[in-house]
């Protein structure tokens, strides 16, 4: 009988399983919401700050059968804080989000801060992911990072940022490759702390905002560094890609990591036909997980499984306000249909 664990184990690596996993990897796509946290009885954005919050918010999600992971953490700003962005922690309603960039342009680069993994909210992470590694068996523990075109436009202004790829390019490289190395050791710090997969979202790298040329040069490359070296020591890797694909599916093709998701845009049949013999995740609305009914879900969950989705889940983070009913019908569902 395969566990949490080994199901999605058995996905990654195309062994046999007994039917596709739902998970919610955590990050971009955060699984919280306000009736988990009165459950758990920890609350943001207290958890956000402080270990054992965040790992028991985490368990709580798998406790309530609404996925079958456990990951942390629950927002995308952790990296460019670290890296000297303004945060505003948010409350129990509103997720983090930068407030202040740290530089103007591609070539002041060179005045971000390293990632401290000793301190702030780096550490924070890596000690709850120590606490689950110890804590919790046979569910797998999903580290997750902002990837190198959202952290580096989290930094300074997006506009500007998308006009100096083109301007300043060799500038824009090195600003990237800096912004790259700094999300990799943290990568490989969660991995030290006992994380089974690592996810990336990179939401602002999409192929609609950058154009297939620019996509290819700037977000699959540096995605490819951070998950080449995650290969090299065994960690499978799941990467998020918003927006539309049909103008990208040859370069989305392009990314080496183990699983590909994609936003509810995205229909999962044309996914599976564009990218052949590779593991596609997704993609149930989080609009219709928030303001829809059981019945409702229970259909998309099937129209996932019937166009051949390998791994079921939201297609972005979930809405506060996300009834947990509406989220068991994932895995309510998945198990009548096996």
């Amino acid at each position: 009988m395969n566990t949490p664990k080994s199901r999605l184990e058995n996905i990654i690596n195309k062994k046999d399983f007994d039917r596709p996993a739902a998970i919610c990897p955590g990050g971009m796509m955060n699984m919280v919401t306000s009736e988990l946290m009165k459950k758990a009885g920890v609350f943001l954005p207290e958890a956000h700050k402080d270990a054992r919050q965040m790992a028991d918010l985490a368990k709580q999600v798998y406790k309530e059968k609404c996925f079958e992971n456990i990951g942390v953490p629950f927002c995308m700003t952790v990296e460019a804080e670290e890296m000297g962005a303004d945060v505003d922690m948010g409350s129990d309603v509103v997720e983090p989000h930068v407030i202040k960039y740290v530089i103007n342009s591609v070539d002041e680069w060179e005045n971000l801060k390293e990632i401290d993994l000793n301190s702030g909210r780096s550490k924070v992470v890596l000690e709850a992911i120590k606490i689950l590694k110890e804590e919790v068996d046979d569910v797998p523990i999903v580290g997750n990072l902002t990837g190198p075109i959202s952290t580096a436009s989290s930094l300074m202004e997006p506009v500007v940022f998308y006009k100096e790829l083109r301007k300043k390019k060799e500038e824009a490289h090195k600003f990237l490759e800096f912004t790259t190395n700094q999300i990799l050791k943290f990568a490989l710090a969660q991995v030290d702390a006992g994380a089974d997969i690592i996810a990336i979202s990179d939401p602002s790298g999409t192929g609609e905002i950058l154009g297939p040329k620019f996509f290819k040069e700037f977000a699959v490359k540096y995605i490819n560094i951070i998950v080449d070296k995650l290969k090299e020591n065994g960690v499978p890797t799941i990467v998020h890609i918003c927006g539309q694909m049909h103008n990208v599916y040859a370069e989305v093709n392009c990314i080496n990591s183990d699983v590909l998701s994609f936003d509810s845009i995205v229909p999962i049949s044309e996914a599976k036909n564009n990218l052949k013999d590779r593991i596609i995740m997704g993609n149930i609305s989080t609009y219709a997980l928030e303001f829809s009914e059981p019945n409702k879900i229970k259909s998309l969950t099937k129209v996932c499984l019937k166009n051949g989705a390998d791994i079921i889940s939201p297609a972005c983070g979930l809405g506060m306000k996300t009834p947990l009913l509406n989220i068991q019908e994932i895995i309510k569902t998945l198990e009548e249909e096996k």
